[in-house]
């Protein structure tokens, strides 16, 4: 069992926390018709991602194996078989669209088909496209946010859009960066033969810098001025995850997030101080 949980990724479902931002930050999350539309979404969220990781990794089985880490990986191993692995694919696509039709809201799952095709063209070709790769990363962080307003039926903050794109943009070049630094990409990832170091590290840097002068906007923008106190949180958050793949890591954003105690301590307290801030009257 430990072996098909690995292989959906079930650690990686903390990205699809993206998906009750936008109510989050609407100040509307104890609204009960709004939240339980959200969740079971963000459950559809979870399985449609799962399976888009289980057809990445049937993809690329065989390049997984002479990778260092990836190896490990169920069907790169050989602990699950290609034709097992496919049927928990279509197992999570039916759970997906199970929990899409609870969530009375269909009409938003034109999201969850968006992001389930982008991410079949990408392990079908598109991920040895320069830019194009790093685009559709970035788009997966977005369609999340896209996905919970059309669920809970409001609107997203220009400011707070430009936020998630700027730092989805941040976090895929770094991901691409570290690649660059510590992979064979003639075995395992062949797109970062296009790529340099130095055009890698100086564009993420720049999107982080835009990513906290946007998120500092919508602070100022929001009207609130306890939100205010957030903004040194968020920047040590960047700070520390910066410090982070700046060393061994490979930049992969679950894994740092999770894997650093004092990260996991700043994003609990930026979760406090919004939740304060958004809510106390």
């Amino acid at each position: 069992m430990k072996s098909y949980l690995r292989l959906m990724r079930i650690r990686h479902w903390v990205k699809n926390v993206l998906v009750f931002v936008p109510l989050l930050f609407s100040g509307l999350l104890f609204d009960f018709q709004k939240s339980f539309r959200t969740f079971f979404g963000g459950v559809s969220f979870c399985f449609i991602s799962s399976a888009v990781y289980i057809l990445n990794d049937i993809k690329d089985f065989e390049k997984d194996r002479v990778h260092p880490r990836k190896c490990n990986r169920p069907i790169a191993s050989g602990e699950i078989s290609k034709r097992k692995a496919i049927i928990l694919t279509l197992f999570c696509i039916a759970a997906a669209i199970i929990f899409q039709i609870f969530s009375g809201n269909i009409q938003a799952g034109i999201y969850l088909l968006l992001y389930f095709i982008l991410n079949v063209f990408y392990s079908f070709g598109l991920k040895d496209r320069p830019m194009i790769d790093i685009i559709i990363l970035v788009s997966g962080f977005l369609i999340r946010i896209l996905y919970g307003a059309d669920m809970a039926d409001i609107s997203i903050s220009a400011w707070l859009y430009l936020t998630v794109i700027s730092g989805s943009f941040y976090m895929g070049l770094g991901k691409r960066r570290n690649e660059y630094e510590t992979t064979e990409y003639e075995k395992s990832r062949h797109v970062l033969q296009y790529y340099n170091y130095k055009f890698l590290d100086k564009n993420m840097y720049m999107c982080l810098g835009l990513a906290n002068a946007f998120y500092s906007l919508w602070a100022m923008d929001s009207g609130n001025r306890y939100i205010l106190w957030t903004v040194p949180v968020v920047l040590l958050i960047s700070m520390k995850y910066s410090l982070v793949v700046e060393g061994d890591s490979d930049g992969d954003p679950v894994e740092v997030i999770l894997h650093d105690k004092l990260i996991l301590f700043l994003v609990c307290t930026y979760a406090v101080f919004i939740l304060f801030a958004l809510y106390y009257k």
